[in-house]
């Protein structure tokens, strides 16, 4: 439907886009193969490599068919990886560069399962929710982590950045002003309660806002204000059920999705406090 440029490492100069990368870099566990026939399909492909996935019994990995590994297995780690050529994808730019873009996706995955599937943003929430970089940590990607923590990484990269980072916050709000680029926060986390509880938005549905969102459709649309986030939430997707657009709605126990959601806006606050976003020019949204 779309050309691919990268995976990752995108630079976004005055001609449009170019990528900086000649692959991408995918996670293994539990990769549902009807969901993602291109990723599956990537791993038989020259130029293949695959972490942390452990060999079939009485095999050597040299001499196993990938697509025969335990895409289940997590006796090594949670974290189980490939990385494959560029070219192992169907619709690849020419060139892998491309013209600036109509729509940015802030991407998150929120464990706590109380954020929207999808926001529309402004400049000034892109800029705070840019410079607060959130995700979470599940049970099994590191090292001590049981249940999910909340975890900020200042521009979704914090290790990479060599200034400040509001620097990159207002460089980006220059840039969607020049392009006349819209934004949105897309969580494909969880809903109807937290990791081990509720459950992760499907890719059916997640590919659905983005395509809504990259249509324009989402910005043109009605929407609600969460009342805890302050995020505009689109009232209607095509192909999504309205129920899960506010997160409230698919929680069993109103109170306790407030309570939850009470306790990610302190994170999100103390964050904001600690790295001292509001005096280098960060206006906080919530």
């Amino acid at each position: 439907e779309r050309e691919l440029i990268g995976d990752d490492e995108t630079a976004w100069t005055e001609e449009g886009l170019s990528n900086l990368e000649d692959g991408c870099y995918a996670k293994l566990i539990d990769l549902d193969k009807e969901a993602e026939p291109v990723i599956a399909a990537a791993l038989s492909m020259p130029g293949t490599l695959v972490e942390n996935v452990p060999a079939l019994p009485g095999k050597r990995m040299e001499d196993t068919d990938p697509q025969e590994f335990d895409l289940a297995d997590r006796s090594i780690t949670e974290n189980t990886r490939f990385s494959y050529p560029l070219t192992c994808n169907p619709n690849v730019a020419p060139g892998a560069r491309g013209p600036s873009p109509r729509t940015i996706v802030l991407l998150t995955a929120d464990a706590f399962g109380v954020l929207p599937p999808v926001s529309i943003l402004d400049t000034k929430e892109v800029m705070y929710h840019f410079v607060m970089g959130f995700t979470a940590k599940l049970a099994g990607t590191e090292v001590g982590v049981t249940e999910p923590v909340a975890a900020f990484s200042a521009c979704f990269g914090a290790p990479f950045m060599a200034q400040k980072p509001p620097v990159y916050a207002k460089l980006l709000a220059k840039k969607m002003a020049q392009s006349s680029t819209n934004c949105i926060l897309l969580n494909t986390g969880w809903g109807g309660g937290p990791y081990g509880v509720g459950k992760r938005i499907s890719i059916k549905d997640t590919r659905a806002l983005l395509n809504a969102a990259l249509r324009g459709d989402l910005h043109t649309g009605d929407y609600n204000i969460h009342p805890i986030f302050n995020l505009k939430m689109p009232k209607s997707c095509p192909g999504v059920d309205p129920a899960i657009l506010d997160p409230r709605q698919s929680w069993a126990d109103g109170d306790a999705y407030d309570a939850a959601a009470d306790k990610l806006v302190a994170m999100f606050r103390k964050n904001f406090e600690e790295k001292g976003f509001a005096q280098l020019g960060i206006e906080p949204v919530m």
